[in-house]
C-alpha cells in the first residue's frame, strides 16, 4: 500500500490495467451486485434535485420504487446506497437499442440537463473506497470477472487503473492528491514490489 494524505492506496491501483469496454460487458456493473451504489450523504439531495431531468428515462418500476421509498436506502452495513429493483438493477439504469446499460443521471448530465453527474462511487469503479478504523480511506481495485473485457482492453492500451480513473480520482480527492499518485507511480516503476 502507498500512503498519501489520509488514504492508503493498493498497489493494484498502480499495477492493474483497465479500460471499460461497454460493447462486451453491456454496463453489467450497474445491474449486478449485492446492493445499490454507495452514496455520500451529500449526494442524496443532489440526486433528488436531478430527478426531474432523468424521470422519463427511468423504468416504470424504478419510478414506482422511488415514489414509495426515495432514491436511497441503508444497506446491511448502515451505508446509504441507491435503490435497486428486485435486488438487481440500480433505479437509475436505462438501456439503449443494443441492450447496453447506461446511467440516466450521467446521460442527463452529458446533455446539460443537470449539474450532478452520478455518484462518485460509480464514477470511480473499479476502485472501491473503504473507511478504515484509523480514519484513513483505503483505495482498492475490485476485480470482477465481468470486467475481463476491460482488463484486456486496459492491457492493450497499457492503461493503469489510476490513469483510467484520473477524472473521478481528482473529483473525489483533488488535483494535488492525484499529482502525488502520479509521483508514487513513477517511484513504483523504479522500485517494483516483490
Amino acid at each position: 500500500m502507498i500512503e498519501i494524505d489520509d488514504t492508503l492506496i493498493s498497489f493494484d491501483v498502480f499495477d492493474k490495467k483497465f479500460c471499460c469496454d461497454l460493447g462486451r460487458c453491456k454496463g453489467y456493473c450497474c445491474v449486478e451486485g449485492e446492493a445499490g451504489a454507495p452514496l455520500l450523504e451529500e449526494e442524496i439531495p443532489q440526486i433528488e434535485e436531478a430527478l426531474p431531468a432523468v424521470w422519463e428515462d427511468l423504468s416504470l418500476a424504478a419510478r414506482a420504487l422511488i415514489n414509495r421509498q426515495g432514491v436511497s436506502y441503508r444497506d446491511r452495513d448502515g451505508e446509504s446506497v441507491t435503490q435497486i429493483i428486485n435486488g438487481k438493477d440500480c433505479v437509475f439504469t436505462c438501456y439503449d437499442e443494443k441492450g447496453i446499460c447506461y446511467c440516466a443521471l450521467e446521460k442527463a448530465w452529458r446533455a446539460g440537463k443537470t449539474r450532478f453527474m452520478k455518484p462518485v462511487s460509480c464514477h470511480l469503479y473499479p476502485i472501491r473506497l473503504q473507511r478504515l478504523a484509523s480514519g484513513k480511506t483505503a483505495v482498492n481495485y475490485q476485480h470482477w470477472d465481468v470486467c475481463q473485457g476491460a482488463v484486456e482492453c486496459g492491457r492493450q492500451l497499457d492503461l493503469p487503473v489510476y490513469r483510467f480513473l484520473k477524472e473521478p480520482l481528482i473529483r473525489r480527492f483533488g488535483q494535488a492528491w492525484y499529482d502525488q499518485v502520479c509521483v508514487a507511480a513513477e517511484w513504483l516503476k523504479e522500485h517494483p514490489q516483490e
